[in-house]
């Protein structure tokens, strides 16, 4: 096969003589029953092949003579060789039909295969020149929607989606490096002074070494957090049988500590178990992540209630803090990577700005979601929505707020 000109190893060939194949088989047939059929016909008796015994003018003096008789008899011969002359000229102008045919064929089937798979070599003209930094061509191919069309629609809206996540991957490996420069700054700075410095003290020595510690203790938490996200995208994750509602107050209790050293309160009303299905570990750093945005939001002398509870064969885990709220724009921000409000103040309490991003993400794994009900002033709620254990629903979490009189909006995270 290797063997062959390019041109005979394309579709556009095979489906060309496929084509004249086929034509010229049926062709083939339609004459060859034609044929027969006439055959059949012409080797018929005719209907007078014999005459006999009539009166005739012989002598040509008017005077029939019944006794001297004209014998005219068998007309088959000559007709069955006019016959078969007409059968043979036939066969012929047939076949040279046949192979007439045949060869217009070939060259109508090029043309008509060719003009059929045109747009497929405009899909592989795209394709060769698309690199992986610059996705941005598209097919856009115009036409009937056959499905052509609709293969190469196909692919502009694959196209679409591959540039998307290629520009979403730069700019997280972008914001990914600015987070991890800046503490790499702090340590090189703070190194490079006590150096230079030949009458430091044990003092200084022992600040340079807490702003270093405190430097590598955020890298290691952004570090965490990437690896974090990470694992949600890998197809590996466990899914056991759990309580949420005893996953939530393990989550409380180690965090205990921590709200009694901004003077916080973490009030508990989880009541009866909730069962899911998924990861533990996953959904327990969900919980815990939106716990401690609680308690950074949280002011001093304040209380971060903890919710969980059931309804229309949804789990929901509601943490609601009691500070400055967040407005309706940035409520549309708060789960991208890397977003902060405030940056330097998110800095300083060692945030790496994936918390939030690694609650969406985990919550999309369980087929569940995230919600944020925010008013500026008046503190913020998050619910985190995971399926009961079993068949998931069929309809979405249904659009309340715990803690609410009646049914409230709540902005959903996009997908």
């Amino acid at each position: 096969m290797r063997m062959l000109p390019e041109w005979m190893r394309s579709v556009r060939f095979r489906i060309t003589i496929l084509y004249s194949t086929v034509l010229f088989v049926l062709a083939a047939v339609l004459v060859a029953s034609l044929y027969l059929a006439l055959l059949s016909t012409l080797r018929h008796e005719p209907s007078f092949t014999r005459i006999t015994d009539f009166a005739a003018d012989i002598n040509g003096d008017g005077v029939s003579q019944p006794s001297e008789r004209l014998l005219i008899t068998d007309l088959r011969g000559f007709e069955r060789a006019a016959n078969e002359n007409t059968v043979e000229n036939m066969r012929e102008y047939a076949l040279s039909a046949l192979g007439v045919l045949f060869l217009v064929s070939l060259g109508v089937g090029w043309v008509i295969s060719g003009r059929v798979l045109s747009p497929i070599g405009r899909i592989t003209a795209v394709a060769d020149h698309i690199q992986a930094t610059d996705l941005s061509q598209r097919i856009e191919l115009q036409g009937p929607h056959d499905e052509l069309k609709r293969l190469a629609d196909t692919f502009d809206g694959m196209l679409a989606r591959l540039d998307a996540a290629f520009q979403v991957q730069s700019r997280f490996i972008a914001d990914a490096s600015h987070e991890l420069r800046n503490p790499l700054a702090v340590i090189r700075t703070n190194v490079d002074v006590v150096l230079s410095d030949p009458a430091a003290t044990a003092e200084d020595l022992r600040q340079t070494a807490f702003v270093i510690r405190r430097a590598t203790d955020r890298m290691s938490r952004l570090v965490n957090d990437l690896f974090a996200l990470a694992r949600l995208e890998s197809p590996n994750m466990r899914s056991d049988r759990l309580d949420l509602s005893a996953l939530a107050s393990e989550v409380a209790d180690e965090f205990v500590a921590v709200a009694g050293g901004k003077n916080v309160t973490i009030n508990k009303r989880l009541g009866a178990p909730l069962t899911v299905a998924g990861d533990g570990d996953a959904l327990k750093r969900a919980v815990a992540n939106l716990l401690d945005n609680a308690l950074k939001a949280a002011p001093a002398g304040s209380s971060v209630g903890l919710d969980a509870g059931q309804r229309e064969g949804w789990v929901w885990v509601a943490l609601r803090d009691h500070g400055e709220g967040i407005s309706s724009e940035d409520q549309t921000r708060i789960f991208d990577r890397f977003w902060r409000k405030d940056r330097s103040r998110s800095r300083s309490s060692g945030g790496s700005g994936l918390g939030l991003s690694i609650v969406r993400g985990i919550a999309e794994s369980h087929l569940g979601c995230v919600r944020v009900s925010s008013q500026p002033g008046r503190g913020a709620l998050f619910v985190l929505w995971i399926p009961l254990a079993g068949e998931p629903p069929a309809e979405p979490p249904p659009d309340w707020v715990p803690g609410a009189s009646g049914a409230a909006s709540a902005r959903q995270v996009p997908a």
